[in-house]
């Protein structure tokens, strides 16, 4: 009897082992389920889509987004989102909106709430200022019905799709589908302000992604601070020049265009009877170069490319506007 008991529970533990899950098989099944909805979300996006997109393109204060729990964290991702792009936005927690914050939100904003049930009773005070005020108001939620979705003036509908917990609770496939959606109309927008890379410069000052969009004209050097001598300029004043400059290179400039450039190889080349000869003699014509508005990445690349240090910027029409040093860029942190 001692051994059947031992061999039975010997298949149940077996059994119990070969049901357990590993955490790379429940990730993929979550990642799958958040996939399926998002695919859902894509094949049906919420008929009021343009019509929101539109009524935000004309609002003239600020886009309020707001949320309660993981909903307000996604809300206020989105606010950020569309900040950073264009859309003058900012969150609100819909507690504090009920303690003062409602203050925040005037008739020339438009809101958006978000609420997966749209019962979100931390709501209510937001919903009713907005309809007391004539706020715009825009639903992201699963229910349609719900008090949200009866209350907006437009509806943006999650699709009916499971959460991907355990439990089927936690919220985790709506605010992924939510979080998509903010970022479409975020970028929607986007586009049709024709938000371009200078605009995300403006409100990226600071960190690598600043850096890389910085450009030449930027932290170029200008003025006197330039090495330029004319081609009749005999090579001991020009070595002056460079020597005290200290780029290493100097420009041989006529009537303010660029000719030709004289750098340390160029030296080399005419050691023999360097002293004899003039600037335009010893120089190299028709030098790299690169325009002012140009990224400083990409003088980067012409830099790593040709393997020089030091490149002169020239507008359309040849005119020497500054110079560029790998020091300079490196500096600014692109490197």
């Amino acid at each position: 009897m001692s051994t059947a008991k031992t061999h039975t529970e010997s298949n149940s533990a077996a059994q119990t082992a070969a049901q357990i899950e590993t955490p790379t098989e429940i990730a993929r099944d979550v990642i799958r389920i958040e996939a399926e909805a998002l695919s859902a979300l894509h094949a049906a996006l919420p008929a009021d889509f343009d019509a929101v997109v539109t009524r935000l393109l004309e609002v003239k204060g600020r886009v309020i987004v707001s949320g309660m729990g993981k909903s307000g964290h996604i809300a206020a991702k989105i606010a950020a989102t569309m900040a950073s792009t264009g859309t003058p936005a900012q969150y609100v927690h819909p507690g504090e909106a009920s303690h003062g914050d409602l203050g925040m939100i005037t008739r020339q904003d438009a809101l958006i709430l978000i609420s997966n049930s749209g019962e979100t009773r931390e709501l209510a005070d937001i919903i009713a200022h907005s309809r007391r005020f004539a706020i715009p108001l825009i639903a992201i939620t699963k229910k349609p019905d719900s008090t949200l979705g009866q209350q907006a003036d437009f509806l943006l509908t999650l699709p009916n799709a499971p959460e991907a917990c355990a439990i089927g609770m936690a919220p985790t496939t709506s605010t992924t589908c939510t979080l998509a959606l903010g970022d479409a109309l975020a970028v929607a927008m986007m586009r049709l302000r024709g938000f371009e890379r200078e605009n995300f410069l403006a409100f990226h000052p600071g960190g690598t992604l600043g850096a890389q969009l910085l450009r030449v004209s930027s932290v170029m050097h200008t003025g006197t601070a330039l090495p330029i001598v004319s081609q009749e300029t005999p090579m001991g004043e020009t070595l002056i020049e460079m020597t005290a400059k200290g780029f290493g290179v100097a420009a041989v400039v006529e009537e303010g265009r660029l000719l030709a450039v004289i750098t340390d190889g160029d030296l080399r080349r005419n050691l023999s009877d360097l002293m004899a000869r003039t600037a335009g003699q010893v120089a190299t014509r028709n030098p790299r170069s690169i325009l002012p508005e140009a990224l400083l990445s990409e003088a980067l690349g012409v830099m790593n490319t040709h393997k020089i240090s030091a490149l002169f910027a020239v507008d359309e029409t040849g005119q020497l506007r500054g110079l560029v040093h790998i020091h300079d860029i490196l500096r600014a942190g692109v490197a």
